[in-house]
């Protein structure tokens, strides 16, 4: 596990009336590679047919970026191969492209941007905003009714730093409402204090809408606020405060994407008896010697890390569903049944569900750990009881193995976490 890690996550929310997103957000990992592409493309107009639009675009660019080809040729193809809309002669997708290039350890992080026509990508150093030269192409496609450009740029981060990208959702919030009402002029004007290369002058939510500079502002000070914020929320406040501007009937779709390096947030899932007594002691020194979240499955895991760590168990009253109910140990953040409660988280990362489409029960809670955590172990007991003769034993045994193998595919491949198994 190393001690940097690329957080990256997104939120989104579609415009109002609408049930599918004409944002398409694509995240991709070549298998086995470090390189990650994050893909923002807002197609034209909303629904499905923007959504089919921006999907195209975006699944296109991931496998042109993942190519040997020059991540700015790959923009070329794209723009050549995209449409123009006849009657209003701009092209039917926009798109931001982020290619992470990274070392083993992390300490060699790059960044390859390309962005056409969606609002102008922003940087972080800490809480201060970063300025960086930028490459122009232009283009002049035959339907088009005017010269279009796309900007490329490389650079590198280091811990601290966050890349942010969102669509015009964000930017434009608040477009139709006119004028700011007094609470959102209040939150919205700023001095630019910290920002020389600015005027420093007021920055109101106009009839044009939030505004980047306003954008800027307000991320700049929940970083400030919040110096070690996560990227799935921070993308969230960003997005729900164009929500709020918006009157909360969002105006167009709202997606924003962020990327950030940090050191990274540790979860420690135990399942299982380890294989003798001296593994129950050597799990109880793991546990106390573990520095970040941990979840234990199982109710004899759960007796055993009790009377390792000298502490009682007791029932836990959060919402069940349909799942069985929780535990407490003190000191542990989540204590649960075992194989049905696993199984469910399994099928669910697998699938990808949604948090708020699940109901409120032991596997959303773990789920949502796990969803806030960059790397995860996951310790595994190997005990084999007098039991084994009984057939319903010897399939909970068989079982576990693979759905612990499931858990960590689906961390890895679904959600991009560092993902750890260990037998004990």
């Amino acid at each position: 596990m190393n001690d940097l890690c690329i957080d990256i996550d997104y939120s989104q929310l579609y415009k109002h009336g609408q049930k599918i997103g004409g944002d398409v957000f694509f995240l991709d990992r070549a298998t086995g590679s470090n390189v990650i592409t994050a893909i923002l493309s807002d197609g034209l107009g909303s629904g499905v047919r923007a959504n089919v639009l921006a999907s195209l675009t975006s699944h296109m660019a991931s496998k042109l970026s993942l190519s040997p080809m020059e991540l700015r040729r790959s923009a070329e193809v794209i723009m050549d191969t995209l449409p123009v809309d006849s009657v209003k002669g701009i092209s039917y997708s926009t798109f931001t492209i982020a290619r992470i290039i990274f070392s083993d350890t992390k300490s060699f992080i790059r960044v390859e941007l390309v962005e056409y026509d969606n609002p102008d990508s922003l940087r972080f150093s800490g809480a201060g905003p970063v300025e960086w030269k930028k490459e122009s192409v232009r283009l002049r496609r035959k339907a088009a009714i005017k010269e279009e450009i796309v900007y490329s740029s490389t650079f590198e981060m280091k811990e601290g730093d966050r890349l942010i990208f969102f669509s015009d959702g964000v930017a434009q919030a608040g477009v139709s409402l006119g004028q700011a009402s007094e609470q959102r002029r209040d939150a919205a004007y700023t001095s630019f204090d910290h920002m020389p290369h600015r005027q420093k002058k007021a920055q109101p939510v106009t009839a044009k809408g939030w505004g980047l500079d306003n954008v800027t502002e307000y991320i700049s000070g929940s970083l400030k606020k919040e110096p070690d914020i996560s990227s799935r929320q921070l993308a969230r406040d960003i997005v729900t405060q164009a929500y709020k501007y918006d009157g909360y009937k969002p105006n167009d779709d709202i997606t924003c994407c962020v990327i950030s390096v940090r050191k990274p947030r540790r979860t420690l899932i135990i399942t299982g008896a380890p294989r003798n007594r001296e593994s129950d002691k050597k799990l109880g020194e793991i546990i106390r010697n573990f520095e970040g979240q941990i979840i234990v499955c199982g109710g004899t895991t759960a007796k055993i890390v009790a009377r390792e760590l000298g502490r009682d168990i007791t029932a836990d009253k959060s919402p069940a569903g349909g799942l069985p109910p929780s535990s407490v140990i003190e000191g542990i953040d989540l204590v649960t049944e075992g194989m049905i409660t696993l199984s469910a988280v399994a099928d669910r990362l697998s699938k990808k569900v949604l948090l708020k489409e699940m109901n409120e029960d032991a596997a959303k809670r773990m789920i949502k750990l796990l969803r806030e955590t960059d790397q995860i172990e996951i310790i595994a007991g190997t005990k084999i009881n007098d039991e084994l003769d009984d057939p319903a034993t010897a399939a909970k045994i068989g079982l576990r193995f693979p759905v612990i193998d499931s858990i960590s595919r689906s961390l890895r491949n679904n959600y991009f976490k560092e993902c750890e198994v260990r037998y004990l």
